[in-house]
């Protein structure tokens, strides 16, 4: 693939970007380019969107509303949890996959949550994105394009993913 070669899925794109809320507010800097598979589930749709097509060299400005994003903020995804079920160095910000065993069974297993605050005998855990119900401006540039390999494509990821997609809840997505 050459530099005028167009963006189109399967192949790997490498970025930069600035991300930021939409009051200014810089969220995230990527200043060495990062290659993401366009085609899999490393990037959001509407970011894949944009991109094809394009070149390297493209620079572009997206505005993101939270549901071309990471989604609306769920309530319903906010559990406050004994504080008995969580190891003793449990802090403020620490992320688990799941929750433990002993947990409120109607919490969906699959989300990765937050502790968000801590007391003496319980611990808030938030299964949304830190980013949910944010409008975001991405701003960023195409700076290599290549091939994506069998393997990548079966993959679905090249495993980084600031983007990336997981299964959160039935028809749902959530995003690292």
């Amino acid at each position: 693939m050459n530099s005028m070669t167009p963006i189109s899925s399967p192949c790997v794109v490498a970025l930069t970007w600035t991300l930021k809320d939409t009051l200014g507010e810089v969220l995230d800097v990527l200043d060495e380019p990062v290659e993401f598979l366009l085609g899999g589930h490393d990037l959001l749709a509407a970011i894949e969107r944009a991109l094809q097509g394009q070149v390297v060299g493209t620079k572009l400005d997206l505005h993101l509303e939270p549901t071309d994003a990471f989604g609306d903020y769920d309530e319903y995804r906010v559990f406050l949890e004994d504080r008995k079920l969580f190891p003793a160095e449990v802090e403020e910000g620490m992320t688990f996959e799941g929750l433990p065993p002993g947990c409120n069974p109607e919490a969906p297993r699959d989300l990765l949550y937050t502790a968000t605050e801590i007391y003496p005998e319980h611990v808030v855990l938030d299964g949304n994105h830190p980013l949910a119900g944010f409008a975001l401006r991405l701003h960023l540039k195409v700076e290599a394009l290549r091939e994506a390999t069998e393997a990548e494509i079966s993959q679905g990821s090249l495993g980084v993913g600031f983007f990336q997609t997981h299964p959160q809840a039935p028809g749902g997505h959530g995003l690292h």
